[in-house]
């Protein structure tokens, strides 16, 4: 099985940096390729698409500009991406090369036979060490570039969450999606009285020395949509979250 440390091409996952565009994006790691899709492992702070406010560095074009090219497939504004992180949530996100590759993974997404696995650290101790939380999520009418349960035009989602530790103030959480919207975990974890730890949003951000959101994509299992071959792809937890995580433990 490929994991972080390396995929299955035997070359260690590598890093890239923009060289075209006038905003300089975070370097972001590929922690496994082929000539049909990519497992990119995004650090915070790096937007995956354009969007408003958000016109370059983006994760999309900078995988445009890779040898080989990053993507193809879908929304030309969102070259090969079938699903997306918060510009401040790091982690592993799947790109596809080709239409084709675009359409079985998306495909598999909505049958929910890709696995995608979070830790989240959150405020306070969730009364049960497993549980789901299902609530429809829409934009929140107060504030447009939030969500909230309910909102407008709410839409399913279900967020599958364990207790992986419990510390004095907060808990560690895995976290596994069986929808993607927009900011469901985070929705979904403050609803439940339980926000994540740094979350400007739908928290209180600054706690632990933070400067974002504790929410980390830390593993993405799937069969390949080509050769069938089971990938399962994980990445630890950046520096900085493992500094506030050592820090709640105190």
């Amino acid at each position: 099985m490929p994991d972080r440390a390396g995929a299955p091409t035997g070359h260690p996952p590598h890093q890239h940096m923009a060289a075209s565009t006038s905003i300089q994006p975070p370097a972001f790691a590929i922690a496994f390729e082929d000539e049909h899709l990519l497992i990119v492992d995004k650090p915070a702070g790096l937007v995956v698409h354009p969007a408003r406010g958000h016109r370059e560095g983006t994760l999309s074009q900078l995988l445009a500009g890779l040898p080989g090219g990053g993507g193809s497939g879908g929304d030309p504004s969102r070259p090969g991406i079938v699903h997306r992180l918060d510009r401040d949530t790091s982690g592993l996100l799947v790109v596809a090369r080709s239409e084709e590759v675009h359409r079985r993974l998306q495909r598999a997404l909505a049958a929910r036979r890709i696995e995608r696995e979070y830790l989240a650290l959150v405020e306070g101790r969730p009364r049960a060490r497993s549980g789901t939380i299902e609530a429809p999520i829409g934009r929140d009418p107060r504030v447009r570039t939030r969500m909230a349960v309910g909102g407008n035009f709410p839409r399913q989602a279900r967020t599958h969450f364990t207790l992986e530790r419990g510390l004095p103030a907060h808990s560690l959480l895995r976290l596994r999606l069986d929808t993607g919207r927009t900011h469901q975990i985070r929705v979904h974890l403050r609803a439940i009285g339980h926000p994540v730890a740094g979350d400007p949003e739908y928290g209180g951000g600054g706690m632990l020395g933070l400067e974002r959101q504790f929410l980390h994509a830390t593993r993405l299992a799937l069969r390949h949509p080509l050769t069938g071959e089971p990938l399962d792809v994980r990445s630890p937890l950046p520096d900085d979250l493992r500094a506030a995580l050592a820090r709640a433990e105190r």
